[in-house]
């Protein structure tokens, strides 16, 4: 299998992450995630862990039109805003 490489989304409290790549080095999908875990996981190299529970370093920032995780969007749009 190839490198794992993540990118990162926003809303409220949550951003999109990726995880899943392809052979070029693209995420697949990205996750919504803490925003404030972000800047902390692509300095240090820490782990943030996804709405829908996935664990993953951020290593990439996402492009508009990226593709989001259904479980996470699936979550992250049945959260009131702001919370």
């Amino acid at each position: 299998m190839g490198r794992v490489s993540t990118e990162t989304l926003t809303k409220p409290e949550t951003t999109p992450e990726g995880t899943d790549t392809t052979d070029d080095d693209t995420p697949k999908m990205f996750h919504y995630v803490k925003k404030n875990k972000i800047a902390e996981s692509a300095v240090m190299g820490t782990h943030v862990v996804a709405l829908c529970g996935e664990v993953f370093p951020v290593t990439k920032s996402p492009k508009p039109g990226s593709p989001v995780c259904p479980a996470c969007k699936e979550i992250y749009d049945s959260l009131r805003p702001g919370k």
